[in-house]
């Protein structure tokens, strides 16, 4: 399916939910090319051993040295923050070195496919731009300050319009990409609210199966038939977020107590049972080709600012303070330490 191609990014931290979700994606869209910006040296060492099908990694190096313009944003912004700032020009990246591509989506690396996305694209058929939105809970609405839309899942056209968009958003994030609400902006994320007011054929994904997702699930009637997970009784499951999703030890943690989401049986057996049991195996697979790399390709990226060094402490501290969660096949699954994203 070369009219349609994907990318993502992740470091080797996240390196098994980065598999999770190329392994979900080649499941239910055979041959979908899935693009890897690689944000340690570890993580593209390790995607090149594997050598995957339709698996493109690329060196965050040489990205940079495409885009200088992104890479001198590096010094003045915390690591995540400058991961955010790639975005747009990741995917821009991406489309300039597929001619043959027709839509590239970008999609958080902790998707997980159960069906194919066909009825997404489909459903755009006549757009340019593609976003999709939260659709939080009746009881988080003040989450909106993060924006509307959810960059879990963007996709553009080869059409004017749809670079044009890219672009605009390329040339905001540069400007300005900071994990902080400041007036109308939210890193990468608010952009996208103003895209379908400033250029045509931006289209909003209505599926209510794609980016079922622990902040917005909870007001709908999610059940079972005919072997897949139907929301509302019409929409198949096409993919979940599993934001917030982290591991401690043995244990694996969710992020549902901190939405005010429920945690029924079907949630855990058909949802989360399939992503943990894919994240196990793919854990087994980095495990045993991170321990061949030379020790300083491993370490983790060095902290840009004082402020991701306090992050990171509460971090460890809500692991703690949630341990003994919902537990998923014998394991306990955390809240996130971030708003949507």
């Amino acid at each position: 399916m070369l009219n349609r191609v994907y990318c993502t990014y992740f470091d080797h931290n996240y390196l098994p939910r980065g598999l999770a979700l190329y392994h979900s994606l080649q499941r239910h869209s055979p041959g979908s090319r899935l693009w890897v910006l690689c944000l340690s040296e570890a993580c593209y060492r390790t995607l090149v051993a594997l050598d995957l099908p339709n698996l493109t990694p690329r060196r965050l190096t040489d990205f940079e040295a495409a885009e200088p313009a992104v890479a001198a944003t590096r010094p003045t912004r915390s690591l995540i923050e400058y991961y955010f700032t790639c975005s747009p020009a990741w995917m821009l990246f991406v489309l300039n070195n597929e001619p043959e591509a027709e839509w590239v989506t970008y999609l958080d690396s902790d998707l997980f496919f159960f069906a194919s996305p066909g009825p997404i694209y489909d459903e755009m058929k006549d757009g340019a731009f593609g976003i999709i939105p939260h659709r939080f809970s009746r009881r988080l609405t003040d989450h909106r300050r993060f924006g509307i839309y959810n960059v879990g899942w963007v996709s553009v056209r080869r059409h004017e319009p749809g670079i044009a968009a890219l672009r605009w958003w390329r040339e905001r994030c540069i400007e300005w990409c900071y994990d902080r609400v400041e007036g109308d902006r939210f890193a990468d994320q608010r952009y996208l609210d103003r895209l379908p007011e400033l250029f045509a054929g931006v289209h909003v994904i209505e599926h209510l199966g794609a980016n079922l997702a622990p902040w917005n699930f909870a007001d709908y009637e999610v059940g079972w038939r005919d072997g897949s997970v139907e929301i509302e009784g019409r929409y198949p499951l096409l993919f979940f977020h599993f934001f917030g999703v982290k591991r401690s030890g043995r244990y694996y943690f969710n992020s549902h107590r901190l939405y005010h989401a429920p945690f029924p049986d079907l949630v855990r057996q058909r949802i989360y049972e399939p992503y943990v049991a894919a994240l196990a195996a793919a854990e087994l697979t980095v495990d045993s080709h991170l321990k061949d790399l030379p020790i300083e390709t491993i370490r983790k990226p060095a902290v840009a600012s004082r402020r991701d060094h306090v992050s990171n402490a509460l971090r460890r501290v809500r692991a703690v303070i949630n341990r003994g969660l919902d537990i998923v096949t014998g394991r306990a699954i955390p809240s996130p330490d971030a708003p949507a994203r």
